[in-house]
Protein backbone atom coordinates (compact mmCIF):
# COMPACT_ATOMS: atom_id res chain seq x y z
CA UNK A 1 0.00 0.00 0.00
CA UNK A 2 0.97 3.51 -0.70
CA UNK A 3 0.68 6.10 1.65
CA UNK A 4 0.70 9.67 0.84
CA UNK A 5 0.17 12.78 2.76
CA UNK A 6 -1.27 16.09 1.56
CA UNK A 7 0.61 18.88 3.45
CA UNK A 8 -1.12 21.78 3.54
CA UNK A 9 -3.40 24.21 5.12
CA UNK A 10 -6.42 22.65 3.86
CA UNK A 11 -7.59 25.21 1.04
CA UNK A 12 -9.19 24.36 -1.92
CA UNK A 13 -5.74 23.07 -3.75
CA UNK A 14 -5.24 20.71 -0.73
CA UNK A 15 -8.38 19.17 -0.59
CA UNK A 16 -8.13 18.62 -4.75
CA UNK A 17 -4.69 17.21 -4.49
CA UNK A 18 -6.25 14.38 -1.74
CA UNK A 19 -9.05 13.64 -4.11
CA UNK A 20 -7.32 13.47 -7.03
CA UNK A 21 -4.88 10.74 -5.92
CA UNK A 22 -7.92 8.94 -3.44
CA UNK A 23 -9.97 8.98 -7.36
CA UNK A 24 -6.87 8.10 -9.62
CA UNK A 25 -5.70 4.91 -6.80
CA UNK A 26 -9.31 3.41 -7.01
CA UNK A 27 -9.33 4.12 -10.81
CA UNK A 28 -6.23 2.00 -11.33
CA UNK A 29 -7.13 -0.11 -8.54
CA UNK A 30 -3.87 0.75 -6.20
CA UNK A 31 -4.69 0.52 -2.44
CA UNK A 32 -3.84 4.02 -1.28
CA UNK A 33 -3.62 6.11 2.49
CA UNK A 34 -4.38 9.25 1.68
CA UNK A 35 -3.58 11.78 4.80
CA UNK A 36 -4.47 15.57 5.04
CA UNK A 37 -1.59 17.15 7.47
CA UNK A 38 -2.66 20.43 8.67
CA UNK A 39 0.11 20.91 11.47
CA UNK A 40 2.52 24.07 10.27
CA UNK A 41 5.38 22.73 12.12
CA UNK A 42 4.67 19.24 10.36
CA UNK A 43 4.89 20.61 7.33
CA UNK A 44 7.46 22.85 7.26
CA UNK A 45 9.42 19.48 8.64
CA UNK A 46 8.96 18.06 5.47
CA UNK A 47 10.92 21.30 4.25
CA UNK A 48 7.48 22.21 2.19
CA UNK A 49 7.60 26.00 1.89
CA UNK A 50 4.57 26.17 -0.90
CA UNK A 51 1.19 24.24 -0.60
CA UNK A 52 0.14 21.70 -1.22
CA UNK A 53 3.16 19.44 -0.56
CA UNK A 54 2.77 15.14 -1.39
CA UNK A 55 4.63 12.98 0.13
CA UNK A 56 4.91 9.57 -0.64
CA UNK A 57 5.94 7.19 1.48
CA UNK A 58 7.68 10.01 3.42
CA UNK A 59 9.36 11.65 0.90
CA UNK A 60 8.28 15.29 -0.42
CA UNK A 61 7.83 14.33 -4.32
CA UNK A 62 5.34 17.78 -4.96
CA UNK A 63 5.19 20.75 -3.37
CA UNK A 64 2.97 24.16 -5.16
CA UNK A 65 -0.08 23.81 -7.19
CA UNK A 66 -2.52 20.96 -7.92
CA UNK A 67 -0.38 18.05 -9.65
CA UNK A 68 -1.15 16.80 -12.55
CA UNK A 69 -3.15 13.62 -13.14
CA UNK A 70 -0.13 12.28 -14.93
CA UNK A 71 2.34 12.60 -11.82
CA UNK A 72 0.07 11.29 -9.63
CA UNK A 73 -0.65 8.36 -12.02
CA UNK A 74 3.29 8.02 -12.29
CA UNK A 75 3.64 8.00 -8.29
CA UNK A 76 0.85 5.09 -7.98
CA UNK A 77 2.33 3.23 -10.57
CA UNK A 78 6.01 3.40 -9.14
Amino acid sequence: MKTFKVLGPGCKNCQTTAKLIEEKARALGIEAQVEKVTDLAEILGHGVMSTPGVALDGKVVHAGGVPSESQVEQWLRT
